[in-house]
């Protein structure tokens, strides 16, 4: 399957967004250990991978209708699916997809508010998945999602942020900058990134941070992942 270079960056970004969730989850047993290799590998192009990890993940809901990690993974396969289906210039699917994954990643954080694994891959993807669109009221309500899920996440570890390694907190601090940023609200951006100045330093959160100093924004190509999930 061919991918444009915007069709790339937005698919390391979803690759990104699972696989930052679940770099901060410690559990014996895990959900996403299941499941995130076949969305990878679907995400990147790989259909029969893609519907290997919908048909994991669905038959968990099947199973348990409130089990919110599935319902995140699944949600998040169908918002890949939606985009792809705009791409394809079918709106009317883009949207009956769009509308679905919406209200299941909705219903995993209102299912479990606390887990990262749920909270970060919501808001991982939405902030993938705005990244390339103008703001106007659809993107604004996903990037707020993405703000809450993000802030929820850093408040619940402020207290062992030094606990965490270098690309989880980079990246917790770097989407939170971006999209307060994003939103207009530069006070509680210029927080984050100055955080990211004074924990990371020398490091390519570091430039991106002093780069929003510089530039009052980030680039697309410096919203994106750059750490193990990011497709060539």
């Amino acid at each position: 399957m061919h991918l444009t270079r915007t069709k790339k960056i937005a698919v390391a970004g979803l690759a990104f967004a699972l696989g930052f969730g679940t770099a901060l989850v410690e559990a014996a047993e895990r959900f996403d250990h299941k499941v995130r290799n076949d969305f990878f590998a679907g995400f990147a192009g790989d259909r029969e991978a893609l519907l290997r990890g919908m048909k994991a993940a669905g038959e968990a809901i099947e199973a348990d209708p409130n089990h919110a990690e599935a319902l995140v993974w699944h949600g998040s396969g169908l918002y890949f699916q939606a985009g792809m289906a705009f791409q394809q210039g079918d709106s009317a699917k883009g949207m009956q997809l769009y509308g679905q994954a919406m209200a299941q990643m909705d219903k995993a954080v209102q299912l479990a508010p606390d887990s990262i694994g749920v909270r970060i891959p919501r808001g991982a993807g939405l902030l993938a998945g705005t990244a390339f669109q103008p703001m106007d009221d659809r993107v604004r309500s996903e990037v707020k999602r993405a703000v809450d899920d993000y802030q929820h996440t850093f408040d619940m570890q402020k207290d062992r942020l030094d606990k965490l390694s270098e690309h989880s907190l980079g990246q917790l601090l770097l989407g939170l900058g971006d999209a307060y940023s994003r939103l207009g609200d530069k006070e509680n951006a210029k927080v984050y990134f100055a955080m990211l100045e004074a924990k990371l330093p020398g490091t390519e959160y570091d430039k991106r941070a002093k780069a929003w100093k510089a530039n009052g924004k980030l680039t697309t190509a410096e919203q994106r992942c750059f750490g193990c999930h990011v497709a060539k």
